[in-house]
């Protein structure tokens, strides 16, 4: 199971960009699937959290800039992300908890993507 995350560049203040995270692999099913950030010099926090129902939840400092959303068919999460700001610059991690169904039974583990660099910066 691998999660490819995609979509960072650099972006001026007040742009936007979308982040994609999808996954491929032998897997049942993904619950609940997160986006994080990490600044430099500073420890990974978590951006926004979408439920395999599609409940959202998202850090305060980008609530109402932010959209997290998701295509179960396409086992894909995406980070819509408005009105830049050059202390949203990270690098921005992709994870999901994703199901497997073996001979031996269920198993849900935390898989994480690479992460890819956002920079704001005019």
């Amino acid at each position: 199971v691998q999660l490819q995350a995609s979509g960072g560049g650099l972006v001026q203040p007040g742009g936007s960009l979308r982040l994609s995270c999808a996954a491929s692999g032998n897997f049942f099913s993904i619950n609940t699937m997160n986006w994080y950030r990490q600044a430099p010099g500073k420890q990974r926090e978590v951006v926004a959290t979408i439920t395999s129902g599609g409940s959202t939840n998202y850090t305060d400092s980008v609530k109402g800039r932010f959209t997290i959303s998701r295509d179960n068919a396409k086992n894909t999460v995406y980070l819509q992300m408005n009105s830049l700001k050059p202390e949203d610059t990270a690098v921005y991690y992709c994870n999901g908890d994703i199901v497997r169904i073996t001979v031996y039974g269920r198993f849900q583990r935390t898989y994480w993507g690479q992460g890819t660099l956002v920079t704001v910066s005019s």
